[in-house]
């Protein structure tokens, strides 16, 4: 009875306990500056990046099926954004410049990109990659006359809270949005787009304007991600890294949820860190091999065992309930 009660308890609570859950987590990171010591916080700053990079990958790929490898492009864009902006223009402003060049390139770019599918918009997104990064180099080159920027330090306190507000505004942007007509109108076309495009949906727009959406928050965390960098140029800021890191996290983790990609993001970006500074030589094989696991053998990832373990709970569960039931009439 005390085992029934405790899981009614926390069925009927589960929205308050979730909240409390959240609650702490907050609580542990706003306050992780006071002991976690500069280095930790970097590590927990580049985490949230992370979570950001992959929740907002989800938002449309994950919703839409259009599996997109242009993160590192808009990444590249914002932190080129702070390279070249941090000594005219104060920190919030290249923040919201950053999303802006971010938004307004995904929307150029998706209005000729997103009637491509399957492959060949794959092929494409990732070959805006290495546009972008070979237009940049040559620009640098001529122009300027030198390859690469030094970025200004700044305060690591400071990265991490914009870090976690940014992360806190992504999640909720991809809550609110599933929950609306538009998010509805994503997962139709993630579906069946002609079936979709049949039942009066403007499917062009709506893959346009999420593409962008996305883009955008991946801007935001390339600003935020430059000074940790300190020195940057074409192959750092392009790097492939951030294309295919946040489609691991949100596979790893699960696409069909909201939390998916967000434990996704924790988990590798701590790996990440860790096997880069230990073993870098293995960081490379070892992601192409946990790659290729993770789309074998978890193709619906932690969210998808989910309901597995849970069934499998509720009947060992239903087990011990008949077991204790049987042992209270044999002791009557």
């Amino acid at each position: 009875m005390k085992k029934m009660g405790l899981i009614q308890l926390f069925r009927r609570n589960r929205k308050l306990l979730w909240a409390g859950f959240l609650a702490l987590i907050l609580i542990f990171v706003i306050t992780f500056p006071l002991y976690g010591g500069p280095y930790n916080v970097t590590v927990l700053t580049y985490v949230l990046l992370y979570v950001v990079l992959a929740v907002s990958w989800a938002m449309f790929s994950g919703t839409t099926g259009y599996m997109s490898l242009a993160p590192a492009a808009f990444v590249g864009l914002g932190i080129y954004s702070m390279a070249i902006l941090q000594r005219q223009l104060p920190f919030p402003v290249i923040i919201v410049v950053g999303g802006l060049v971010s938004f307004a390139f995904a929307l150029l770019i998706g209005l000729v990109t997103l009637r491509l599918r399957g492959i060949y918009f794959a092929i494409f997104t990732f070959g805006l990659v290495i546009f972008l990064s070979e237009l940049i180099q040559y620009l640098e080159t001529t122009i300027r006359g030198a390859h690469g920027w030094a970025i200004i330090p700044m305060s690591y306190t400071m990265l991490l809270y914009t870090a976690l507000g940014l992360a806190v505004v992504t999640v909720l942007a991809i809550y609110f949005l599933r929950r609306s007509r538009y998010g509805l109108a994503m997962l139709s076309i993630g579906g069946n787009e002609e079936a979709a495009a049949h039942m009066g949906i403007n499917t062009t727009m709506v893959k346009v304007l999420g593409f962008a959406i996305s883009s955008m928050f991946m801007g935001i965390a390339g600003v935020l991600l430059a000074p940790e960098l300190i020195y940057i140029n074409t192959n750092i800021a392009f790097s492939t890294i951030y294309s295919f890191m946040p489609i691991l996290m949100a596979v790893f983790g699960g696409m069909g949820t909201l939390y998916g990609p967000v434990v996704g993001a924790v988990v590798f970006a701590y790996l990440e860190t860790m096997i880069r500074n230990e073993f870098p030589r293995y960081f490379l094989p070892g992601f192409g091999i946990t790659l290729v696991v993770v789309i074998l053998f978890l193709p619906t990832g932690i969210a998808g065992l989910m309901p597995v373990l849970r069934e499998r709970l509720g009947r060992l569960r239903a087990k011990l309930w008949k077991g204790g039931q049987a042992e209270q009439h044999a002791n009557t």
